[in-house]
C-alpha cells in the first residue's frame, strides 16, 4: 500500500516503521523544515522499549540513561517524602525492559534512523517544510498550502495537539483546551543545564550526589500548586528539568494559543516563580541560561479516531499533561499498531482494499483507544494525587488505581504487541506477523 502520514514526530515516525515493516511504502509531509534541535528531555518507558530495542533502537548509541527510580521531596528542606517512591531496579523482570530518560532529539533521530535507514522495507521518505491545511477521507489525500493534492490509500494525521485531521475525522472543530481549575498545572517551564556546571559549584554539588540523581525527582509545593521535576539525559552529562505550575494570572486561549519549543523568558521569570523553593535549588535553577515557556494543552477523549481512509495518531488522537510522561510513549505504541495491524495489506492484490482498511483501522481503534484515554484522564493529576472515577469507563476491568506502584504497573505492564498478535490471529486467522518485523539492523 501507498501510505500518507502527516507529521514527523514520535507517532509519525513509528508509524512509518511498522508500516515499512510491514511491507508498505511511506511518505511523511512536515510542516518544519527539521533543521533546528528543539526539545527538552522525555521518558522512554518499559512499554515501549520492549519492542523499540528489538527494532535496533540502540540507547547506549542514542545516549539514553537508565531510569533507576522516582522520588518526591520536600521543596523547603529537600527531605524525603514518604509518598510515590517507586524503585526501577526490577523494571526487567517485571515488564521485561528497562525504562530510560531521553533528549528528544536523540529519540527522535533513532526513529528517524529506523524510518529512513538501509533496513528491512523500502526506505521512508521524509518532505520537511510542507504544510498540510486539508484532508479528504472517503478519496484518501492531503491538500497542501499551496493547492496540491497528495493520494494515498491511507492517510494517518499524526499532527499534533493542535491536529486539523481530527476535525475530518469528528466532523466538527475540536479545539484542544487550557487545564481547568482542577487540574494542577497549567503552564511549564523547560531547560536544560550541563552537570559538569552544577558540579563544579560548591554550593550546587549535592545536587547530583547519592542515588536518587540517577531517576527522576519531584520537588511539589501543593498549595502553590507548582512542581519541580528533575532528571538526567545524555548519558548523565545533562540535567533536565521541568518545573510545572499552575499560574492564575495566565489566560490561556486555545483557539490561538501555539506551544513554542523556540519561545525563551528569561530565567529570572522561573526564579521569582519558585521564589519560596529551597536556596539550593534555585541556586541550580539560576544556571539555567536558556529556559522556554509554553502552555500546556490537552483533549477530552474522544469517540472515534477514523473516517474512512483517515485515521489519527498521537497528540491528534490523545493529547494529554505530563504528570506521568506516557504522552510519547502512548503515540509510540500508536505507531507500532499501525503497522501490525495493516500487515497483509497490498494495493495489487487486496480486493475491496478500501473496506479492508476500514476494517483494520477499527481493530486499531478497538486496541489503542480505551488505553491511550486512560492515559490522558490518569495524567491530569501526578503520582501523589487521587485518579477520578471517570477513568473507570476506559480501564477495561481494571481497577482504578490509587497507589504510585499501581499506577507504573498500569502504564509499563500491558504488551500492546501482544494484544494486538491475538487481536489480528482472531480477527483472521491466516494474519501472521512480518517476517523479521522485530529484527534490527
Amino acid at each position: 500500500m501507498n501510505v500518507i502520514i502527516v507529521g514527523a514526530g514520535l507517532s509519525g515516525l513509528t508509524a512509518a516503521i511498522s508500516l515499512r515493516k510491514a511491507g508498505h511504502s511511506v511518505t511523511i509531509y512536515e510542516r518544519s523544515s527539521m533543521v533546528n534541535e528543539i526539545g527538552a528531555a522525555i521518558n522512554v518507558p518499559p512499554n515501549v522499549n520492549r519492542f523499540l530495542l528489538p527494532w535496533g533502537l540502540d540507547p547506549v548509541k542514542a545516549r539514553f540513561c537508565e531510569a533507576r527510580g522516582m522520588c518526591f521531596n520536600d521543596f523547603e528542606t529537600l527531605e524525603a517524602l514518604p509518598v510515590a517512591r517507586v524503585d526501577f531496579s526490577r523494571n526487567k523482570e517485571l515488564f521485561g525492559a528497562s525504562a530510560y530518560y531521553a533528549h528528544r532529539v536523540d529519540l527522535h533521530s533513532a526513529l528517524k534512523d529506523l524510518a529512513i535507514g538501509a533496513r528491512q522495507g523500502r526506505r521512508v521518505q521524509i518532505l520537511g517544510g510542507l504544510e498540510v491545511v486539508g484532508f479528504n477521507t472517503k478519496d484518501p489525500s492531503i491538500i497542501l498550502k499551496d493547492g496540491t493534492i497528495k493520494k494515498a490509500d491511507l492517510v494517518i494525521a499524526a499532527d499534533g495537539v493542535h491536529s486539523i485531521g481530527v476535525e475530518y475525522v469528528l466532523g466538527r472543530k475540536h479545539r484542544p483546551q487550557a487545564p481547568g481549575t482542577g487540574c494542577n498545572v497549567n503552564m511549564a517551564y523547560r531547560f536544560l543545564i550541563p552537570r559538569a556546571e552544577v558540579d563544579s559549584d560548591p554550593e550546587t554539588k549535592f545536587f547530583t550526589e547519592g542515588v536518587d540523581f540517577l531517576g527522576a525527582r519531584v520537588w511539589a509545593d501543593y498549595k502553590g500548586r507548582k512542581r519541580l521535576i528533575s532528571y538526567p539525559c545524555r548519558n548523565y552529562e545533562v540535567l533536565n528539568f521541568a518545573a510545572l505550575i499552575y499560574d492564575e494570572d495566565v489566560l490561556i486561549d486555545a483557539e490561538t494559543t501555539r506551544e513554542d519549543w523556540l519561545a525563551p523568558v528569561h530565567t529570572s521569570e522561573v526564579l521569582a516563580k519558585y521564589s519560596n523553593f529551597h536556596p539550593g535549588l534555585l541556586a541550580v535553577m539560576s544556571k539555567a541560561t536558556e529556559v522556554k515557556r509554553w502552555p500546556l494543552l490537552y483533549r477530552p477523549p474522544i469517540p472515534t479516531w477514523h473516517k474512512d481512509g483517515l485515521v489519527l495518531a498521537g497528540d491528534a488522537a490523545h493529547p494529554m499533561l505530563p504528570n506521568h510522561a506516557q504522552g510519547g510513549s502512548q503515540a509510540i505504541e500508536d505507531g507500532l499498531v499501525l503497522g501490525l495491524v495493516m500487515a497483509g495489506l497490498s494495493s495489487t492484490t487486496t480486493t475491496s482494499l478500501p473496506e479492508k482498511i476500514r476494517e483494520r483501522l477499527q481493530i486499531y481503534e478497538s486496541i489503542r483507544r480505551n488505553r491511550a484515554s486512560a492515559m490522558q484522564i490518569m495524567s491530569n493529576y501526578g503520582y501523589d494525587e487521587d485518579i477520578p472515577p471517570e477513568m473507570e469507563e476506559y480501564l477495561e476491568g481494571v481497577p482504578i488505581p490509587t497507589t504510585a506502584a499501581q499506577l507504573i504497573e498500569l502504564q509499563y505492564a500491558p504488551d500492546v504487541v501482544k494484544r494486538t498478535v491475538e487481536t489480528m490471529t482472531a480477527f483472521d486467522s491466516s494474519w501472521k506477523l512480518p517476517d523479521g518485523f522485530f529484527e534490527g539492523a
